[in-house]
Formats: structure tokens, C-alpha cells, sequence
């Protein structure tokens, strides 16, 4: 767990945009170390190369996407949650197209090729972010924290002015695997009543029953109904731990997140890394000298 890592062999899928409704086909390949993720458009002239960190945020409109020189990939918070949950650090995700494909609306997609590609050790040391002072942004009554903690966790609140989701709080520290158990399967979601209009604005063209929860007036559209009975929130917990792997490194720390969105999230990010005073960065690989900082770095259970 105090090592960095990659995927063992590549791996490809399929499927449309969410946002853009376009074909899109990815593939996931094995990089060095320190490299992060990485996504390249082939797609583009030179085949633009754009990592996935916060400095290259060029959105936040309903989905995180990031960008350089004009070139830009979005939607990408599912599948760095899906890296962030097995704890890879270093890929290449090349794609034909400007948008990650939605695939069921959740990381779960992601978490299975990831799985069957395996997870390879690096010689390098994984880097951690480790909280050492609170951290506060507000924007209305929206608002994200981070606070000190010796481990990794995340507690969410959501509150949506609709019978069938109402009030949803949940928490849940990340180890041994429970990000697949817990978290991975939820799925993104929305309003019946306002998906012409997102249409009309140039978003969710590729939305359908079948990559999204579907909320009408009375009930859930979707036949299979919900996976978990407060999926809601726990999406919102998966799109947070996707935003959180923008700072290329594993947080230590506790977030809490009331209300809060891709946008409130990235804000946060670019506070605590104002504050170089606010957190400590630690990378070693021997496990005695990092006992001494009395913290718990999430475990994750490698497929070979």
C-alpha cells in the first residue's frame, strides 16, 4: 500500500457519452511511474495529451472535464473514481472521442476491466496528501470540508426537494476493498422533469434508462429500480472520491461534503494546495518510517 501502481495489461470498452450522446471508445494501457493518469484524445491532430489533475480543469457544468490547448476530455470522475477504489496511480487512457463513455451510469464498469487488466507494483513510493489543518468552501448553503483524520473517509449529505431522495446522509472509510462493495455500483441520476431542458442546453444527449436513475413525479423509471436505497448519495460519494483523484495523491483526511458538487469540490482542492501550510506530502516505501506518522492509508485488494 506504500508503493505506486499501474494496470498488468490493457484493456478496452465501449459506449456513448453521457453529455455529448457520441460514440466513444477507450482504452486503459500501463504507464511509469509519477506519470498519473493521463488521457489522450487520438482522435485530435497531435493526439493531445492531458493529464488528470486539477491545474487542468477547464469545467464543471454537470461533469468534470479537463483540458489543454483546446483539447478537452470529459466526464472522467467515474473512471478516476474506479482507479482511485484499486488505488492505481499511473495509466494512459487513450479515447476517439471528448467524452469518457457513461457505460451503466456508475464505476463499476471501470472497476471490472480494471480488475481483469490486474494491478502491477511500481518501484516508487505512492504519494499522500496528508491533512493537517481544516480545510472550508461555501457557496450558498452548499459546502465541502476537509478536516484531519489518520485515515481516508468521506461523509456526504444530500438534499433534493423531492419525495423519492429528500434527505440522504451517508459516511464510509475507505479499506480493503469497499469502495466495490459500497460505493462503486452507484449510479449517476436525474430529474425526469428537467431532461428536455438539459437536452436543449447541450447535456445528457446520451442519456437513457440505461446509464442513468431516472426520477419522475410518482417513482424510479428504471425497471430494475435502485441498487442501493440510498443510492443517491452514495453516487455522490463516488463522484467525490473521482474529484479527489485529481490532486495525484491519496488523500488522508476526512471529507464532508453538504450539498456539495463537482465545482465546490474542485474549489476546495485549490484552497487546500494554497495553503502549503495546511497539509503535508509524504512518500515512502518503508512501512516502519511511515508508522511514525500515526496514519492508516486505505488498503485495496489487487487483482494479480
Amino acid at each position: 500500500m506504500l508503493l505506486q501502481t499501474t494496470i498488468s495489461n490493457a484493456v478496452s470498452c465501449s459506449g456513448v457519452g453521457l453529455h455529448t450522446g457520441l460514440p466513444s471508445n477507450l482504452t486503459i494501457r500501463p504507464a511509469t511511474p509519477d506519470s498519473g493518469i493521463v488521457f489522450i484524445r487520438k482522435d485530435s491532430p497531435k493526439k493531445s495529451r492531458i493529464r488528470a489533475h486539477i491545474d487542468n480543469v477547464v469545467d464543471a457544468t454537470l461533469a468534470t472535464t479537463i483540458g489543454e490547448n483546446g483539447v478537452c476530455v470529459s466526464t472522467i470522475e467515474h473512471l478516476l473514481a474506479a482507479f482511485a477504489g484499486l488505488g492505481i496511480d499511473n495509466a494512459e487512457v487513450e479515447l476517439d472521442a471528448p467524452e469518457v463513455p457513461i457505460m451503466d451510469g456508475s464505476s463499476e464498469p471501470f472497476n471490472v476491466i480494471l480488475k481483469e487488466a490486474g494491478v502491477r507494483l511500481q518501484e516508487k513510493g505512492k504519494k499522500f496528501i496528508v491533512i493537517r489543518h481544516p480545510v472550508n468552501v461555501k457557496d450558498g448553503d452548499r459546502e465541502a470540508t476537509f478536516f484531519p483524520a489518520r485515515d481516508f473517509r468521506i461523509t456526504y449529505t444530500i438534499d433534493f426537494k423531492h419525495p423519492l431522495i429528500s434527505n440522504q446522509r451517508y459516511g464510509i472509510q475507505i479499506f480493503n476493498g469497499n469502495f466495490e462493495r459500497e460505493i462503486c455500483r452507484a449510479r449517476t441520476f436525474g430529474f425526469l422533469r428537467e431532461y428536455e431542458m438539459l437536452k436543449a442546453k447541450g447535456f445528457a444527449r446520451g442519456g437513457s434508462l440505461e446509464n442513468a436513475v431516472v426520477v419522475g413525479e410518482k417513482g424510479i423509471l428504471n425497471t430494475d429500480g435502485l441498487r442501493f436505497e440510498d443510492e443517491f448519495v452514495r453516487h455522490k460519494i463516488l463522484d467525490s472520491i473521482g474529484d479527489l483523484w485529481l490532486l495525484g495523491a491519496q488523500v488522508i483526511g476526512h471529507f464532508v461534503g453538504y450539498k456539495s458538487g463537482h465545482a465546490l469540490n474542485h474549489k476546495l482542492i485549490h484552497k487546500l494546495l494554497d495553503h502549503k501550510e495546511w497539509w503535508d506530502l509524504l512518500e515512502y516505501t518503508d512501512e516502519k518510517e511511515f508508522q511514525k506518522f500515526q496514519i492508516t492509508p486505505p488498503t485495496h485488494e489487487f487483482p494479480s
